[in-house]
């Protein structure tokens, strides 16, 4: 019997606001264990939460970017359940009342398929504290509790059971995270927490509309470990199923050092939780006017400036989605584009050498030291016959290097192209009369063998002659 996977995520995104979702505290990353804390924030008794506006703000800004529907109405509910890293016994969420329900992600997976992934809801709430363990302090017999991020604010994004790969997945998360960077209200950083993902995961036999037993894999910290812990969890219920086991429903953790998900506990509902509204928190309601003006101050976003660059710039889909994948990258291509005569190139050396020391350096392409006018004069100056495009690479990578303006890399290194026709002639002359074999072959039909002769010329000059000047100089040559 064939078997297909069944996947929802839920998604938890810090906001980067400067406070805290109830207090005024700071949510900077890296300060002393428990400095960033507050009576609110510590739970004490006596001390009432108050609303940062700023939350709701941003919240309201991506329930419209995933086209979905901003409640008029919502409040604040007590989730309840103890746990060292939760000071007041209970997490202040949103229940059955959410800021946003609805909205979708497409997603496009690397046959060009286009697919629509739901939203169930996205709803607002605050973060728990951070335990570190024995092991990290030097101390294996003992464990502490850091409240820093105690009150952070955090959005939970509820996808529906739309997926069934890892793969789509993976792409969904990318997809989310591009629009969340294009909306500023998060810097998505997985290393620092700001960006953790909950899977749900469940098999069936394929055809059967009724859903599986599914076991949620909680707190995954990366999209590599995200598909790593996917891939495991379908083949491990699947295998349990073919033996004549039963999946039971259940909270996982994922374990990157043996590849494999681990039972942590038994899946709580959320009658477990016995939430109720909070009573120190009013309402909110959300007027149409507030709604309206946060649409007016929405960026374009991804899937917006994919479809522009395609239509504007004449770009493959396939470029305009590598491009329009981060803001930062799409920023870069435009400005650059706006200085140079051929998009297409451009998207290219974008697409290539830019992302690759991006890549390779951590950088973001706004701090990459070659900067978009920079690249734009070093295309001028391959359109223009100053340099061949095989000497571009060089330049280009001591302007990535050195961070010098592209002619004058090629004046201090003597790397203007070759373009006078008897020098060139005259090294065709020495390469022919040195391979008489290879032009006997050539002229017999073996007209492959041109290859070999501008790769030899090609050599004698380091690359500065004009490829094209070669190429029909010694189609001349060898007639």
């Amino acid at each position: 019997m064939e078997y297909e996977a069944v996947i929802g995520l839920e998604t938890h995104v810090q906001l980067s606001t400067k406070s805290k979702i109830f207090c005024s505290c700071s949510t900077l990353f890296g300060s002393e264990p428990n400095a960033n804390t507050c009576p609110v924030c510590l739970g004490m008794p006596g001390s009432l939460p108050v609303l940062n506006q700023e939350v709701v703000e941003r919240a309201i800004m991506v329930g419209l970017a995933v086209g979905g529907k901003i409640a008029s109405w919502t409040k604040f509910d007590r989730k309840n359940y103890f746990y060292p890293d939760l000071p007041k016994g209970y997490q202040i969420s949103q229940y059955d009342m959410p800021i946003v329900a609805g909205g979708s992600l497409d997603i496009l997976s690397a046959d060009g398929a286009h697919k629509t992934i739901g939203l169930t809801r996205i709803h607002m709430e605050e973060d728990a504290g951070k335990l570190l363990h024995g092991e990290n302090l030097g101390d294996p017999s003992s464990s502490y509790v850091d409240l820093n991020r105690a009150g952070t604010p955090l959005l939970e994004i509820v996808s529906e059971p739309d997926i069934r790969s890892s793969a789509e997945a993976r792409l969904y998360m990318d997809k989310l995270k591009s629009i969340l960077e294009y909306l500023e209200v998060s810097d998505c950083n997985m290393e620092e927490g700001s960006l953790r993902c909950d899977a749900n995961v469940s098999v069936r036999p394929v055809g059967q509309a009724k859903f599986g037993t599914r076991a949620e894999i909680k707190n995954v910290n990366s999209f590599k470990f995200l598909q790593k812990a996917i891939d495991y969890e379908i083949s491990r219920q699947i295998a349990l199923i073919k033996d004549g086991g039963t999946v039971i429903q259940e909270t996982r953790l994922y374990d990157e050092k043996s590849d494999r998900t681990i039972s942590m506990r038994g899946k709580e509902e959320a009658h477990d939780y016995r939430y109720f509204p909070d009573p120190d928190l009013a309402p909110v309601a959300i007027s149409q006017q507030w709604v309206d003006g946060v649409r007016a101050k929405l960026p374009e976003l991804p899937d917006a400036k994919l479809n522009r660059f395609v239509t504007q710039y004449g770009l493959p889909e396939y470029d305009a989605g590598v491009l329009t994948a981060t803001r930062q990258t799409a920023d870069y291509f435009e400005e650059t584009a706006a200085l140079a005569d051929n998009p297409k190139i451009v998207s290219n050396w974008v697409m290539g050498e830019v992302l690759r020391i991006v890549k390779e350096t951590g950088a973001t392409p706004a701090a990459s030291p070659v900067r978009p006018a920079m690249l734009a004069k070093m295309i001028g100056m391959i359109g223009s016959g100053a340099i061949s495009g095989k000497i571009a690479k060089t330049v280009f990578e001591e302007m990535a290097k050195s961070g010098k303006d592209p002619e004058a890399i090629v004046a201090e290194q003597g790397l203007s192209q070759i373009t006078d026709t008897s020098s060139i002639e005259a090294e065709v002359e020495k390469i022919i009369a040195a391979n008489p074999a290879q032009a006997a072959d050539y002229r017999a039909g073996k007209e492959k063998l041109l290859g070999f002769f501008v790769g030899q010329v090609m050599r004698a000059t380091r690359g500065k002659a004009s490829p094209e000047m070669v190429n029909s100089i010694i189609k001349e040559k060898l007639k």
